[in-house]
């Protein structure tokens, strides 16, 4: 589910930029096994993750109906307030990367950004509207210390010779998905059904849940920390000797820079319509969706959980096809190509119900299944863009800037989340065929264009796939 790019698989962010001498033969066989034959610290970052993630999509499940149905807030401020703080708490990651690189380490940086992140939740329970805009502040804050470096954890727990790295993260990235769809479980039944600020202190204490583990795993995770710091202390090395000169790059790397603003301009739209699950698609699910299946009820935050729910049910799905096609995989640009267009035609899957829903004289509800027929092809979509698109960002950016452009990448989700939050302030003025319809012509219009490019595309990579 997870929309944020280091919510996916993330392998190649994790990567050391420069080698490390390789174990003696025979002892990756001999490496910790605590946790599913991984190290032991994969454990505590696995359910960390979980609790944060539990916490963020608990709490943006039903962010947007907070302000619209408790604050009374008309659905364009609401919008553009969602937009903001969603947008923030993705660009906030650049510099918690940097922070963490250049002060306080990966280590302090995540607890000292999940400390923050459980005060914002805490603070969201007290009902003046200051404490409202603090309590969105300090998460913003705690979540770009927080995200960007629990991923460069994991992967320091691996050698750079360990072939267990990818699996790891596809354990961790499970873990991510799963607080993801338990948290509008929990706390959004608590804010609709009970108590807003009651969900809001859910999302709390889960994260403090989150705390706890990581303080108490944090001996697990000490060879990682080293790890870590000494990578740190190689990189101007490293930079120094990979730098053709002392400013500028070689033809190659900006032909490769070149590719890369493509695919954050595909990235950036792709985010822009897939975001809208905590915005328009959530209001649509509120308004006019029926929440009942087979007789059983549910408050609506309940479908932000569909998202993660099929990312854990197709993920072992497309690992299986992309292993499966062998050569046939299709290259990163078209990966992304078919990422925009299984979300373009998820937002056509649903003109039938709006244009029904518009054209009743009378206030109507449609089926939850469109919703969840929608959820599903973005999930298609999302598999197929998201997951490659860190990882050609480490490839592709010269060595010199890695982080900076690392930190580009985040940037993509979050213009997204800023035009997703803005569209919901049409939710009220403008048709629904019209809203949908737009979000589908431009995705779609956007995968066509991408298709045309990939052999373009593909020869500014210079071979990198």
């Amino acid at each position: 589910m997870t929309n944020d790019s280091s919510d996916r698989p993330g392998g190649p962010l994790a990567d050391p930029l420069v080698d490390h001498p390789r174990p003696a033969p025979g002892a990756i066989g001999a490496l910790e096994r605590g946790f599913f034959g991984h190290p032991k610290g994969l454990s505590t970052l696995f359910f960390t993750e979980m609790w944060e993630r539990f916490s963020y999509y608990g709490m943006r499940a039903f962010l947007i109906l907070y302000m619209v149905n408790a604050l009374n807030f008309d659905d364009k401020h609401a919008g553009s307030i969602y937009g903001t703080y969603t947008a923030s708490a993705w660009a906030a990651a650049i510099f918690g990367g940097i922070i963490a690189d250049r002060w306080l380490g990966q280590y302090k940086s995540v607890l000292i950004g999940g400390i923050i992140i459980t005060l914002g939740h805490f603070t969201l329970v007290f009902h003046p509207l200051p404490f409202f805009y603090a309590g969105l502040a300090l998460i913003v804050i705690g979540t770009g210390l927080l995200k960007p470096n629990v991923s460069g954890i994991v992967g320091s727990l691996y050698d750079t010779a360990d072939t267990r790295r990818d699996a790891g993260f596809s354990i961790f990235y499970m873990g991510i998905n799963l607080g993801a769809a338990l948290g509008p479980f929990v706390a959004g039944y608590f804010a609709q059904r009970v108590d807003w600020h009651l969900g809001f202190a859910c999302a709390g204490i889960g994260m403090t849940f989150g705390i706890i583990q990581y303080v108490a795993g944090r001996r697990h995770l000490q060879p990682a920390i080293e790890r870590l710091a000494a990578q740190r202390r190689a990189v101007p090395a490293a930079q120094v000797a990979s730098a053709p000169t002392s400013r500028g790059f070689t033809r190659e790397e900006w032909k490769r820079l070149g590719a890369m603003a493509v695919f954050f301009v595909f990235a950036a739209i792709f985010w822009g319509a897939y975001e809208q699950a905590g915005s328009t698609l959530n209001l649509f699910g509120d308004r006019f969706s029926r929440t009942e299946i087979l007789g059983f009820s549910f408050p609506s935050s309940w479908f932000q959980t569909v998202q993660a729910i099929f990312v854990i049910l197709l993920a072992p799905v497309f690992a299986w096809l992309w292993t499966r096609l062998g050569r046939r995989e299709p290259s990163t640009p078209a990966k992304f190509a078919f990422g925009l267009f299984f979300t373009g035609l998820s937002f056509l899957f649903l003109l039938p119900a709006a244009g029904y829903i518009q054209n009743s004289s009378l206030p109507v509800r449609v089926s939850p299944f469109w919703l969840i027929g929608c959820y599903f092809l973005q999930e298609l979509g999302e598999l197929c863009l998201s997951p490659v698109g860190l990882s050609v960002f480490t490839k592709l950016s010269p060595v010199k800037i890695v982080g900076m452009m690392l930190g580009v990448w985040f940037m993509a989700d979050a213009v997204g989340s800023k035009v997703a939050g803005s569209a919901a302030g049409f939710m009220s003025t403008a048709p629904l065929t019209s809203i949908f319809g737009w979000v589908a012509g431009v995705c779609l219009g956007a995968s066509v264009v991408a298709f045309l490019l990939i052999r373009p595309v593909r020869r500014l990579m210079g071979g990198i796939h």
